[in-house]
C-alpha cells in the first residue's frame, strides 16, 4: 500500500482536529450532563415530599421538576470563567495524537481499499454500497490503533468539570496514557474499544461515502469543471450532517465508558456499552443518547468541511508526488 493517502488524511485530520478542537471539548462536558448525580424519579420525589394523603398545591409542582441543563454556549462560558481561555484546549494534544494515529489510518486505507476496487472494476466509479463496505472496514481498523489517544483524550477534556480534589490532571496525552498504562494496566488503553470501533465505523463509512457520492452527484451535473471550493463545502457539509445524526448515540455512550472511574473495591458504574445505554435511558430517557447533538453538529459539519477542503489542497500540492 502507498503511504500518499494515509500522509494526505493525516494532514488534513490534524488541521481540522485542532480547528473545532473547542468545539468537541462542550460536546463531551454536554454529553456528561446527569451523569454523576442521578436525582430519583419523578414518583419517588413526590412520595418523600408528600407522603400518602397529604394535599399539596399543584402550583408548587414546579419546584420538583429537575433543572435545566445548560446549552453549548452556557458550557461554553462555564469552562471560561472556570478555567480561562485555555480550557477550550483542554486535552487538544490527545487530539493531535489521535488523528494523526486515527484518521490518517483509516482514511488512508479508506482511498486505498476504494482505488483497489476501483481498478478490480475498471476504473469504474464504486456505487454507495461498496464505498459505505472500505469505510466500515477503514474506520474500524483506525479506531483500533487509536483507541489509547482516544481514551486520554475524553479524559483530558472531562477533567475540568471535576473537582480540583478528584481532578486526573495529565499533564499531556504521553502523561495520560503512560498513567493510564502504569495505574490501571496497559488493557485500559483500550477500554470502550469496542464502542470506538463501532463508532468509527459509523463515521467514517457515512462521512467518506456520503462526500464521495455527494461530489460525484454535484459534478455529474455541474461538469469538471465544477470541482473547486464550493462543491467541496456542500459534500462536506453534508458528510458531517450524516455522520453526525448516525454515530450521535454510539459517541455518548462512548464517552461515559471511557471516562468512567473505578473506586477500588466498587463495582464500575457500568458494566459495558449496552449496560450505561439502558442506564442513561432509564434514568436519562431516550433523548439523552443525543446529549450534545448541537455541538456534535456544529463541529462536525465545520470538521467535516475543513478536513475535505484541506484534504482536496493537500492533494493539489502532492499531485506530482508517488510515495
Amino acid at each position: 500500500m502507498g503511504l500518499k493517502g494515509f500522509v494526505e488524511g493525516g494532514a488534513a485530520s490534524v488541521v481540522a482536529g485542532c480547528s473545532t478542537h473547542p468545539l468537541d471539548l462542550i460536546k463531551v462536558r454536554m454529553q456528561l450532563q446527569g451523569e454523576a448525580a442521578r436525582a430519583p424519579a419523578p414518583a419517588m420525589r413526590f412520595a418523600l415530599v408528600f407522603p400518602p394523603g397529604v394535599q399539596h398545591h399543584h402550583h408548587n409542582d414546579h419546584l420538583l421538576q429537575p433543572p435545566r441543563r445548560p446549552g453549548p454556549i452556557a458550557i461554553g462560558a462555564q469552562i471560561l470563567r472556570a478555567e480561562g481561555p485555555a480550557g477550550l484546549l483542554s486535552g487538544v494534544s490527545a487530539t493531535v495524537l489521535r488523528q494523526a494515529v486515527y484518521s490518517s489510518t483509516s482514511m488512508g486505507l479508506y482511498d486505498t481499499i476504494k482505488r483497489r476496487w476501483e481498478r478490480e472494476s475498471g476504473g469504474a466509479a464504486l456505487p454507495l454500497h461498496r464505498k459505505i463496505a472500505a469505510g466500515l472496514v477503514a474506520g474500524g481498523v483506525g479506531a483500533t490503533v487509536g483507541n489509547p489517544a482516544d481514551v486520554a483524550m475524553v479524559r483530558m477534556q472531562a477533567d475540568g468539570r471535576l473537582p480540583a480534589a478528584e481532578r486526573r490532571n495529565y499533564r499531556s496525552v504521553a502523561h495520560a496514557i503512560s498513567r493510564i498504562a502504569r495505574d490501571e494496566g496497559v488493557r485500559k488503553l483500550w477500554r470502550g474499544s469496542s464502542l470506538t470501533v463501532n463508532r468509527a465505523m459509523i463515521v467514517t463509512a457515512s462521512q467518506l461515502a456520503t462526500y464521495d457520492q455527494a461530489k460525484e452527484a454535484i459534478l455529474s451535473r455541474r461538469g469538471p469543471g465544477g470541482d473547486g471550493l464550493a462543491t467541496h463545502v456542500a459534500a462536506s457539509f453534508t458528510a458531517g450532517l450524516v455522520a453526525a445524526a448516525a454515530s450521535s448515540p454510539v459517541d455518548v455512550v462512548k464517552t461515559r465508558v471511557m471516562n468512567m472511574k473505578v473506586e477500588p473495591g466498587a463495582p464500575p458504574p457500568y458494566a459495558g456499552a449496552i449496560d450505561c445505554a439502558i442506564k442513561t435511558v432509564r434514568s436519562e430517557g431516550a433523548l439523552a443518547l443525543y446529549k450534545g447533538f448541537i455541538p456534535t453538529v456544529t463541529r462536525q459539519g465545520p470538521f467535516t468541511v475543513v478536513l475535505f477542503v484541506t484534504l482536496e489542497q493537500v492533494r493539489k500540492l502532492l499531485k506530482d508526488f508517488d510515495f
